[in-house]
């Protein structure tokens, strides 16, 4: 693939669209999650190639518990057969895969899937594929709180040594670099409650494009629109022209 423009160093996805892509052609939602599963191969595969170290894909929230008994099962069957289906792909690519979330709230099935090619890929030294799985970004920083509370508490950690590093350190993505940009599909303008802390700085992309159609030529556009952009981080123009 000829790509010689900005490559993030952390991509994280919002992927919706499946059930809409699968309802404007008159199919069950989930043969919708099915396609988007193809989206999560090309995509993964496009990263790897183009040299991103992380990317976050938001799998699965914790509002998402609160779906049809039934599209739940069809997600957790897709997601544990999924596991199964790429470890090899995984292995030969060099991909670490881990996740992140409420996990103990996923079946067991697909809780030992995970464990399993987080174990066997451990070792790999390529793209890091980070699944959001049973994810909300407030629990996620309650959970921090409350770690934090106990180290007080028990005396391990001092109040004055809360600081954003510490609190960073304590949230399911310790050992990762926030996001550099941001992808949501099919359209809507929010977080969905998705690593709120961490894409504090991160560049935001939105394209109507429904997850299923998302495949590497819109990820390429999306590359190409987060290199016109301006990381400012809170500087001026003027600031980021000076000379070092």
């Amino acid at each position: 693939m000829d790509w010689d423009g900005p490559v993030p160093r952390h991509v994280a996805v919002i992927m919706d669209g499946n059930g809409r892509w699968a309802k404007s052609r008159g199919l069950q939602r989930v043969l919708g999650h099915q396609e988007g599963a193809e989206s999560v191969r090309e995509i993964v595969r496009t990263c790897r190639k183009l040299g991103v170290e992380v990317l976050t894909l938001y799998s699965f929230s914790t509002e998402n518990w609160s779906r049809p008994d039934d599209e739940v099962q069809a997600l957790m069957t897709l997601l544990e057969r999924y596991l199964r289906e790429e470890l090899d792909e995984l292995m030969n690519n060099g991909v670490r895969l881990s996740a992140i979330g409420q996990l103990y709230r996923l079946p067991e099935v697909v809780r030992a899937g995970l464990a399993a090619v987080s174990k066997a890929t451990e070792g790999n030294k390529g793209l890091r594929l980070v699944l959001a799985l049973s994810y909300g970004g407030r629990a996620e920083i309650t959970a921090a709180v409350k770690q934090l509370a106990v180290k007080v508490e028990s005396g391990e950690l001092g109040v004055g040594e809360i600081d954003e590093e510490c609190i960073g350190s304590h949230l399911y993505t310790g050992d990762l670099p926030d996001p550099d940009l941001l992808i949501r599909t099919s359209g809507e303008l929010r977080l969905s409650n998705f690593l709120l802390w961490q894409l504090a700085y991160a560049e935001i992309y939105v394209t109507d494009v429904l997850w299923p159609d998302f495949r590497s030529p819109q990820l390429l556009e999306a590359f190409e629109a987060f290199g016109q952009r301006r990381r400012r981080y809170g500087q001026t123009d003027e600031q980021l022209e000076l000379p070092e």
